[in-house]
């Protein structure tokens, strides 16, 4: 497998462009078999960069499929055709609208399915979780620093609030839900297009995520998006909102 991490800017993505620093450009982006753009959730631009992108290689007839961290594994759009209604694309998907507002994440989906383009659930299906966190066989498909790299995700993740024993039970899902994603992404895989994932950051670092669960064979580009300063400084306090929900528990 072959990755190259890069960050891009607002309008380079925009146009597909390449990196704010050195790296790929269309043609030399055209080579990646599978494209993984990290986002941050509550960063409004970068939902908008997720449909940017989507129209961007499927004008050019680049795009394979799109997979979601926010859909699970197993829903599909590939049934559906190209004028059908959100309502439509939101049950083929199981949209969950509580946990992923559709306002921010609809706009890319739509612009796949007008495209053509199917739209595929990667993430781990949420009754499989609990199996996850049980299994100790998740904690050998990564090495040792990975995996230590990957329990102190989950624990700077959740504000230093949570008990110690925790932490390799929920690293486990991260590593099951990775892996979910990967061998969607291969499944899509066709040659000379690329399948393009949407998901947070942390699943598409090359170190951790993702990218270590997809066969070598592939050329993965992992695209961590730069943070836009769009949020504005009333934003919310994450740290409290979830100390706050576990004192209720």
């Amino acid at each position: 497998m072959r990755t190259a991490l890069c960050t891009w800017g607002l309008a380079a993505l925009a146009t597909l462009a390449g990196c704010a620093s050195p790296g790929p450009g269309v043609d030399e982006l055209a080579g990646a078999d599978i494209v993984l753009l990290g986002e941050q959730h509550d960063d409004a631009a970068h939902q908008r960069q997720h449909r940017d992108t989507v129209q961007s290689l499927a004008a050019r007839g680049r795009l394979a499929a799109v997979a979601l961290e926010m859909a699970e594994q197993g829903r599909s759009t590939a049934g559906l055709p190209r004028n059908a209604d959100e309502g439509d694309v939101r049950a083929a998907l199981h949209w969950n609208e509580e946990a992923w507002p559709w306002s921010a994440y609809g706009p890319a989906v739509m612009a796949a399915v007008a495209a053509g383009v199917p739209v595929l659930g990667a993430n781990l299906p949420r009754d499989r979780m609990r199996q996850a966190m049980a299994d100790a066989s998740l904690d050998d498909t990564l090495d040792a620093a990975a995996l230590a790299g990957q329990r102190e995700a989950i624990r700077t993740g959740h504000c230093d609030l949570l008990p110690q024993q925790q932490l390799a039970p929920m690293a486990r899902v991260q590593i099951a839900r990775d892996r979910a994603m990967a061998q969607t992404l291969e499944r899509a895989a066709v040659p000379g297009r690329a399948v393009l994932l949407l998901a947070g950051a942390g699943h598409v670092l090359p170190e951790l995520g993702v990218p270590r669960h997809l066969p070598p064979a592939l050329v993965v580009r992992p695209v961590v998006l730069p943070a836009s300063g769009s949020k504005g400084a009333a934003a919310p306090d994450y740290c409290a909102q979830l100390r706050e929900r576990m004192q209720r528990r």
